[in-house]
């Protein structure tokens, strides 16, 4: 009996060690993203899980789940906040209900181009804005890009005419609803969930999304338009629960803090690549890419411009759009 009860002390102990060898992940995050696997969020995703495990020695594994697994992308946020989930990259489309001042990104052709905007979201604006989500349980940890967001259609758009009276989707963002309501068409906030079968079954006409988001839902198959808009660049910001970071020693909370931020410019890259790519992938799949004279949509969406500008303050808007005159 007692050499039973040593040979099962033996093989318990040696169960313990095996938890404990070199490489055993002491600590398991769950990262959630709204978007198709080969969207760069999600690519971004794993290089971040990639990177953490290697520098820390595999002490951190960052699980990640894409495709809404974890939930529409307001209840990721909400995820967060309560412990649920552990890292996020989600739309300011959902965030302004948490941290109102994050919308200002959303303003119709704020940015002049991508370098203008990666100015403003590493430097001391972007900064800012990214420390207001501490206050609701929230780690800021960067801003990665979902891309220039143009307009899909099943008719031809070569002016702001031809938006009127259409069925065009947006997310629940007020922005971007008065932007298009100034434009002459009819905005219906909905979730990206529902988006394709509202196409699909005319209860919507378009939509307006980046490229790489209508390459990877193959909205070809019920859109038959691009029109080049680039109305709104589209932040992705990516978020940790505070909860979920305090849980973490602080040299391995350190270093998924400063890894995220560093695998910002490797993600926007691949999104740079993948829209050049997946561009000439939607002309092969049927769809027309169309360049427009943005001048008349700059000009009819800027009462939704000035709507906002109050709220906001006069001050953040000036100090954002001199950013693209450096």
């Amino acid at each position: 009996m007692k050499k039973t009860i040593k040979v099962l002390m033996i093989a318990v102990l040696a169960v313990c060690l095996s938890g404990f060898s070199a490489g055993a992940a002491q600590y398991v995050l769950k990262a959630g993203d709204g978007v198709q696997k080969a969207h760069p969020s999600h690519v971004g995703l794993l290089k971040l899980a990639e990177l953490v495990k290697e520098r820390t020695n595999g002490q951190v594994e960052i699980k990640v789940f894409g495709d809404r697994q974890l939930g529409e992308e307001r209840e990721m946020v909400e995820g967060l906040q309560f412990g649920t989930v552990d890292i996020a990259v989600v739309s300011t489309g959902v965030l302004g209900g948490f941290v109102g001042e994050i919308t200002v990104l959303d303003l119709p052709f704020l940015f002049k181009d991508s370098d203008h905007a990666y100015r403003v979201f590493d430097g001391p604006i972007g900064q800012e804005l990214l420390g207001k989500f501490e206050k609701i349980g929230i780690k800021g940890l960067g801003i990665w890009e979902n891309g220039w967001r143009h307009l899909t259609t099943k008719k031809p758009v070569t002016s702001p005419a031809d938006l009127k009276g259409l069925k065009l989707r947006t997310m629940p963002n007020e922005i971007h609803m008065a932007a298009f309501k100034a434009l002459g068409a009819g905005p219906i906030p909905m979730a990206w969930g529902e988006v394709y079968t509202g196409l699909d079954q005319g209860v919507i006409d378009a939509q307006e999304n980046p490229i790489t988001v209508i390459y990877t839902n193959s909205l070809w198959e019920v859109q038959d338009y691009v029109t080049l808009t680039g109305h709104v660049y589209g932040p992705h910001p990516i978020l940790m629960s505070m909860r979920a970071l305090k849980k973490l020693p602080k040299d391995l909370g350190d270093i998924v803090v400063k890894t995220a931020k560093e695998v910002a410019t490797y993600q926007r890259q691949v999104s740079m690549d993948l829209e050049k790519e997946q561009m000439e992938l939607l002309k092969e799949k049927g769809m027309t890419i169309n360049t427009v004279d943005k001048t008349p949509f700059m000009t009819q969406s800027r009462p939704a411009y000035k709507m906002f500008t109050d709220k906001f303050g006069e001050d953040l808007v000036n100090r954002i759009v001199a950013e693209g005159n450096k």
